[in-house]
């Protein structure tokens, strides 16, 4: 059953569960230390929010040490549940991932606070669940979920959405009668070059490549590349070689390495590897995101049902091959999102079903987790969205 077939039960369940572990924004389980030029790190939450109307996007403060979080406002929004900075990191993009699906765009304080809506516009289907900025500025895009609908969105000079250029729609379907009866869109990255944008499509067992004319805001057709039958991709991630693709498989908790050549635009897999412990079943666990390091050298992944966050070592001859390293538990239930902070020496984890932040200490020599603050309640959060800090 896909989270939007169970939303309306869900949602219900987080905001109570949310409401019994403290409220939307609780009193802080740590002091923010203030850094040298006296302004806090900051971190956005996205969550689901249902009926709840006071609920939204979360602006938490960041201890820069220890990274223990208290939020500082929140902003009313309806299922924000993917959220992206502009590359100036003046703007704040989220998904109302609804029926009626749009994109919102907040324009940001120097405190990192959102200072007032810039706009929104349609995202071009429904239940928009992902989004990405092109390089250029010009465009952002969504991953539909329920349409099965990939779209581009015109920005205007100040960030804020004109309106959508284009809608491409998947077609076919997947071995899962459940969860593959037809596309489902599941996120959308443009590649470094900003000529390609490359989206995994977990209904059809598919990631493809577009070619993107920022002229005229519009992709071309694309290519259609395999994935392994039944893994349902769900995210992928660039090694910042540029030329490797990892993409981790929602419904079978497995990671693809492809080879990847932006000039021609092909994506090639080759090999799979299990992001779980050896010999831990995938039954009644689904994968969630995936990220690569900075320096290239450690892949994450997070799993729901058994709730780990899997690091698997880069081969730095061969970055398609990957060792796996250790297991560590998130912190709390289904880690839908995980993020690392801009100095990477933390991981943070959005654990929808426990509705916690937690916060993990990485060592970037070993890649290693281990547990840091105290988690952070922030009922049906799905998303977590460290900002880089701002001169």
């Amino acid at each position: 059953m896909t989270d939007h077939q169970r939303r309306p039960t869900r949602r219900t369940a987080l905001t109570l569960l949310g409401a019994a572990a403290g409220g939307l924004a609780s009193a802080p389980t740590a002091t923010a230390r203030p850094t040298p030029g006296g302004r806090r790190p900051r971190v956005h939450l996205g969550a689901y929010t249902g009926d709840d109307t006071a609920h939204g996007i979360g602006t938490a403060s960041a201890d820069p040490v220890t990274g223990a979080l208290r939020v500082e406002e929140v902003t009313p929004a309806a299922d924000p549940s993917f959220l992206a900075l502009s590359a100036t990191g003046r703007v704040l993009y989220a998904v109302n991932e609804t029926t009626d699906g749009r994109v919102v765009a907040h324009a940001l304080a120097p405190d990192g606070t959102l200072r007032r809506l810039l706009g929104k516009a349609p995202s071009g289907g429904a239940h928009p669940c992902h989004l990405a900025l092109h390089p250029g500025g010009r465009h952002l895009f969504t991953a539909n979920y329920t349409s099965g609908t990939v779209a581009v969105v015109a920005l205007r000079p100040d960030g804020a959405p004109k309106g959508v250029t284009q809608v491409v729609r998947y077609t076919g379907s997947g071995p899962d009668p459940d969860r593959q009866e037809g596309p489902h869109a599941h996120m959308v990255l443009p590649d470094p070059t900003g000529r390609r944008l490359l989206t995994a499509d977990l209904g059809t067992d598919s990631v493809h490549v577009h070619r993107f004319d920022p002229r005229r805001g519009r992709l071309d057709e694309g290519t259609r590349v395999p994935m392994p039958s039944g893994s349902g991709p769900r995210h992928l991630a660039l090694h910042p070689s540029g030329r490797t693709a990892y993409v981790l498989g929602e419904l079978d908790s497995t990671l693809t390495s492809c080879a990847y050549d932006p000039d021609r635009g092909t994506l090639t897999p080759v090999a799979t590897v299990p992001v779980l412990p050896e010999g831990a079943s995938a039954e009644g666990t689904t994968a969630a995101e995936v990220l690569v390091s900075a320096d290239g050298r450690f892949v994450y992944a997070s799993n729901r049902g058994h709730d780990l966050i899997a690091v698997l070592a880069v081969d730095p001859l061969d970055t398609a091959r990957l060792r796996p390293v250790s297991h560590h538990p998130c912190g709390g239930r289904s880690p839908r999102h995980i993020a690392l902070d801009p100095t990477q020496r933390l991981l943070y984890a959005a654990n929808q079903d426990s509705g916690t932040v937690t916060v993990l200490r990485r060592d970037p020599r070993s890649g290693v987790l281990s547990p840091g603050a105290e988690p952070l309640p922030y009922a049906g959060v799905v998303c977590v969205l460290p900002a880089p800090a701002r001169p």
